[in-house]
Order: structure tokens, then sequence, then C-alpha cells
């Protein structure tokens, strides 16, 4: 993966925002586009050796649209910033938990887990962390998935914007969710409106030569969480 081609692509794409750049520049950026996918068809066989339920995905099952979705958005650009890749079993629209992969000049990470669920799913997933608190601590509340990820609401994550060094959720409730004592224990863990977590990297590093085995390393630290998560919303779909 031609990562030093792709991260000039994106800088320029990011201060060029236009359609007449891009019409100017469209055989750098399919080069950069084809050079992606390779990265990600690798890193689809290499996750498939541990979790062989993705082994079918090709990355146009995984890679994101690189035009934006401006109907509802005050930033009227019409170009993503980054490119990104949901490594999930289900697909890219799919409410299960994935792999993700997101390369972005200044601002690239690594992350695994569900985002956004809706209420129903919650409702149930908050319901089988209570259920079964030990198990869900055993994945969450270890030395190794703290140093990686951090704990529940500690990070921050802005839309291109500003991004911690780590992260596990991207966003929480202020109060117990309705329904839920609100003197729980573990009430953080009932807070979250998403099971995703995030580690975030150096550019440098999708230019390593053993960039995978890292990503895979950290996808590992946070599978078991994304395991019980998933199970959980596999009723649903």
């Amino acid at each position: 993966m031609d990562t030093k081609r792709i991260y000039k692509f994106l800088s320029n794409i990011a201060t060029h925002n236009n359609r007449e750049w891009m019409q100017e520049h469209k055989a750098e950026y399919q080069y950069c586009k084809e050079e992606f996918e390779k990265g990600v068809a690798e890193l689809i066989g290499k996750i498939s050796e541990f979790d062989p339920e993705i082994a079918h995905l090709t990355p146009k099952d995984c890679i994101y649209r690189f035009n934006r979705d401006i109907r509802f958005s005050q930033d009227k650009s019409p170009y993503k910033r980054h490119f990104g890749a949901y490594i999930c079993a289900h697909g890219k629209k799919s409410l299960r938990g994935g792999y993700y992969i997101h390369l972005q000049p200044g601002r690239s990470f690594v992350s695994i887990g569900c985002y956004w669920l809706p209420t129903n799913i919650l409702t149930s997933c908050r319901n089988e962390i209570m259920g079964n608190i030990d198990e869900w601590l055993k994945a969450v509340n270890n030395g190794e998935f703290i140093h990686t990820f951090g704990y529940p609401g500690e990070g921050v994550f802005v839309d291109d914007g500003e991004l911690s060094d780590k992260g596990f959720g991207h966003h929480l409730l202020k109060t117990a969710p309705r329904d839920f004592p609100k003197d729980y224990e573990y009430l953080d863990y009932l807070r979250m409106k998403d099971y995703a977590v995030w580690h975030r990297v150096e550019d440098s590093f999708f230019s390593k030569d053993n960039w995978m085995q890292e990503a895979i390393k950290i996808f590992k630290v946070g599978k078991p969480m994304m395991d019980f998560t998933n199970s959980v919303i596999d009723d649903y779909e």
C-alpha cells in the first residue's frame, strides 16, 4: 500500500475539496483508491486467520464511498478527507461490530466494535451486561484493554476534529438510561450509546512492514468486547 501517495492525496483534497480539483486529479485518486483496496484485501486475509467469519469479504464490501453525504451537513465540501474501511461479516452497513482502519493526515486510527446502535438493541446490550457482568468485566476491565483503549467516556472523538490517543465509547448518556438503576456499580457501561473502541496511530503506522500485525494486536484486545455485543446484535439481524 503506497501510503506516501495516499497521505499526500488526502492532504491535497483537504485543501482543495471541490469537484474541479478532483476532476483534474482523478487519476491520482484512482491510484490511491486502488492502493488502499490492496491493503484492505491483505488485511481481510490476515484477520480471517483468527476470525473466519469475515473471510468471504472483498474490499468493496468494506470500503466507504469517498463522496460525502452533504444533505444534512453544514459542511458542503463534496469529498471526505480520509480513507476508511469497515471489515464486518455482515457488511459495512450492518449494525454488527467489526474492524475499522482510518487513514487521515494527523488523525489516523484503528478501531473495533459497533457504532450508534438503535435504542432497542442498546437496551438489550445493557441488560446482557448486567446479567453477565463478570464476563463483561473480563473483556473490558483488564490491564491490556485499559492500556489500549481506556475507560468508558474518557476519550474524545469529534468527526474531522479532536481525537484522543485512545477511547472506549464515542458518546455516553449524562445519567442512567431509562428503567435502569442509577446506583448500579458499573453504571458507566450502561450509559454508553455505542460499544466501539479506538486507538490512535501515527501516519507512519500504515507505512511499516508490520502494520497489519500491529493492527491485529489491537483488534484482538477488543475482540472479546465485540463478540459479547455481537451475540446480542445477532438476535436482531
